[in-house]
């Protein structure tokens, strides 16, 4: 199995252009209490259905990186680019980062 791609909080800074998407795959009430400016929200139990929505380039995202990985290796799978953001919220927490509600 493919080791799977993962960016750490500072490297998403240097993603070359604007046609990244943050994907936060987290639940209803996780986005509710904080998230990343401009990621866009479609829960890890709704992304097969919703797929025709996530991009062609996405960065993965959810609270420590466990359910982000799951969804990087099935879009990575169908052929996107995805990447796993390496420690969640809480790691973009630990890099002082800010989020928003």
């Amino acid at each position: 199995m493919p080791e799977l791609p993962t960016i750490t909080p500072a490297q998403l800074d240097q993603l070359p252009g604007p046609d990244w998407m943050l994907l936060d795959v987290r639940t209803d009430a996780e986005w509710a209490d904080g998230r990343i400016e401009g990621s866009v929200h479609i829960p890890l139990d709704q992304l097969i259905a919703r797929v025709d929505e996530v991009s062609d380039k996405v960065v993965c995202i959810c609270a420590v990186g466990g359910r982000s990985a799951q969804a990087t290796a099935y879009l990575n799978s169908i052929g996107r680019d995805a990447v796993n953001l390496e420690g969640g919220i809480q790691g973009w927490i630990a890099a002082s980062r800010p989020l928003t509600t």
